[in-house]
């Protein structure tokens, strides 16, 4: 049975070098101006979706409209700045998002291809080792470290 090859995925050296070049050039472009945060610390703000931000540029128009009504103690220049800043990325984040997806969904193919054809070849060699194949055992016994299997059971005899 021939395995199925889920993907045929390679970059040139110049590519390689390519894109890292963008890469770098990206996060040379947002360095100090971006935030890294922690998984716990991402975890204490919310998340503002299509409705949410509807809702801001709502609040953002009347704001601009009735300066009156907006409370000393919301900076408005900043504000507007965050919500045209936030506006500004958003479509970054939607391409880079989009890349990031195919970078992963290739590596899962990869890795998936990778993967099936090495268990292929260990089964073939286990088979090899079984049958005394000149050179096969020691290669299986190498491989095989990486499959300890199930532990044996200790038989115990009831008194």
């Amino acid at each position: 049975m021939a395995l199925e090859n889920l993907i045929s995925f390679n970059l040139t050296a110049a590519e390689i070098t390519q894109i890292e070049t963008a890469l770098q050039t990206i996060k040379t472009v947002i360095q100090g101006k971006v935030i890294n945060l922690t998984t716990e610390e991402r975890q204490e703000y919310g998340k503002v979706g299509n409705e949410r931000a509807n809702f801001i540029v709502k609040a953002l128009g009347y704001m601009l409209q009735r300066p009156d009504l907006v409370p000393n103690y919301i900076n408005l220049t900043e504000f507007q700045n965050d919500v045209a800043a936030r506006q500004s990325i958003v479509p970054l984040l939607n391409q880079a998002t989009e890349i990031h997806e195919m970078f992963s969904d290739t590596n899962l193919l990869l890795g998936t291809d990778v993967y099936n054809t090495a268990i292929a070849f260990y089964r073939n060699v286990k088979i090899a080792a079984q049958q005394n194949v000149p050179g096969s055992t020691n290669i299986y016994q190498d491989l095989q470290v990486d499959f300890p299997g199930r532990p044996k059971k200790i038989k115990t005899t009831n008194p």
